[in-house]
């Protein structure tokens, strides 16, 4: 079974109800359902979630929400491996067992079908254990600042003040978008970033972390411009 799994506890705390908040017309969640159903990757949807309210918008766009999440995975130290791994073994108690599963964030209105379908190949070609969005730095990270408590400044690493950009390797951060696995590699708590992964590149203009108050209005007016692209 090819299972998704879309974590969205209720206790967020710098954006109150951020995975239900309305985002472009609909719930923030109704995104990540959405891209899951319309790619055709999955054998079954699951919103893993502690949060009544939650768990019945998530119903009405089309996962399953078929367990509540235990408090000793809602609390702000559970990790999303963690919770993962207990959908996994929820499964797999009810006859079900999972081959690969996918972690897909319910705060990822940027995550496309096609992206997912992505993944799901490189699974399926490679000997890889996960495989999950990053993107490009904008600004070679070599060049990186750093300001001590007497407001002086230093780079991380000096001895690249006079190398030429271009010089430089490039470097690539976490999209925060989805991540595919195979189910033993989350139940055995393989780590994500190391050599056992391989990266599905996205451009940066469809990449935006949802962390504040600031980065909601931001992913909003990203979101508009690739709709305005797309049109």
């Amino acid at each position: 079974m090819r299972l998704a799994v879309i974590p969205a506890r209720g206790g967020s705390k710098r954006i109150p109800r951020k995975n239900i908040k309305p985002f472009h017309g609909k719930p923030m969640i109704a995104w990540s359902i959405e891209a899951a159903r319309t790619s055709g990757c999955f054998d079954r949807i699951i919103v893993s979630t502690d949060d009544a309210e939650i768990a019945d918008v998530a119903r009405q766009y089309g996962a399953d929400v078929p367990f509540v999440r235990p408090s000793e995975l809602s609390d702000d130290y559970a990790t999303t491996v963690d919770v993962i791994r207990h959908a996994v073994n929820w499964c797999s108690e009810q006859g079900e067992e999972a081959t690969l599963v996918c972690c897909l964030y319910a705060t990822a209105p940027f995550v496309q079908a096609q992206d997912l379908r992505r993944g799901l190949t490189l699974m399926a070609q490679s000997d890889c254990q996960y495989a999950f969005t990053a993107t490009s730095f904008p600004f070679p990270i070599q060049r990186a600042l750093k300001v001590n408590e007497a407001g002086e400044v230093a780079m991380f690493q000096p001895e690249h003040l006079l190398t030429r950009s271009q010089d430089l390797e490039e470097a690539y951060h976490d999209a925060g978008q989805f991540y595919w696995g195979h189910a033993d590699a989350w139940q055995q708590g393989v780590p994500l970033f190391g050599r056992a992964s391989r990266l599905i590149l996205l451009p940066r203009h469809r990449v935006q972390d949802i962390d504040t108050p600031e980065d909601w209005v931001r992913a909003e007016r990203l979101f508009q411009l690739m709709l305005e692209r797309e049109a």
